[in-house]
């Protein structure tokens, strides 16, 4: 759908310069999405090469996955092609289709209404869950017993309703510091 160079704005990973490649395509459909336009597929088709090419042009060598749900593609090519060229692959996904491509990143960001899959489960370093209503720290519990120990865990306040969840994630996690706090920061300070 689109790539361009900017900074990592949530995540573990926040405030890193990354190249962003956003495939489209998604059969996930968030009421909260706010790249609704990633959901079709009609856009030009570019190849792993031309990708990475632009890429190149770039100093920062991390490359971020995104969609859509970019897990609808056979991604092996292309995290190949990044790879051989000295980028770290990271991917953001909702987990339902079967994890292809050669990760060193997997944020798993779990939707209540399409289970993830339990391979990604297992091969994810962060899961980040989304707060757009009440019962979703329950919801965040149980999907955080279905990782790593090492696994990094994240609630995220869900943009439009991040007056409101805030300061319940803020108590949320004083209480349960097993968790942090990720913050869309890229919309508050106005980064593409």
């Amino acid at each position: 759908m689109e790539h361009f160079y900017t900074i990592q704005g949530e995540g573990v990973h926040t405030g890193k310069a990354a190249y962003f490649i956003r495939l489209a395509g998604c059969d996930v459909g968030c009421v909260w999405c706010d790249v609704k336009d990633s959901w079709t597929q009609n856009y030009p088709m570019l190849t792993a090469q031309n990708l990475v090419q632009e890429a190149m042009q770039h100093p920062a060598r991390l490359a971020v996955i995104t969609g859509g749900e970019p897990l609808m593609h056979d991604l092996g090519n292309l995290t190949k092609a990044l790879q051989n060229h000295g980028f770290k692959t990271h991917i953001e996904t909702a987990g339902v289709h079967p994890l292809t491509g050669t990760w060193d990143w997997v944020c798993l960001s779990p939707k209540k209404f399409v289970k993830p899959l339990p391979e990604v489960f297992d091969r994810c370093h962060e899961l980040k869950v989304i707060v757009y209503n009440k019962s979703d720290f329950a919801w965040a519990e149980q999907q955080a017993q279905k990782v790593g120990e090492a696994c990094q865990l994240l609630l995220q306040p869900e943009w439009s309703r991040a007056q409101s969840y805030l300061p319940q994630i803020v108590e949320y996690v004083k209480q349960n510091p097993k968790w942090k706090i990720s913050l869309q920061t890229h919309k508050y300070l106005n980064i593409p």
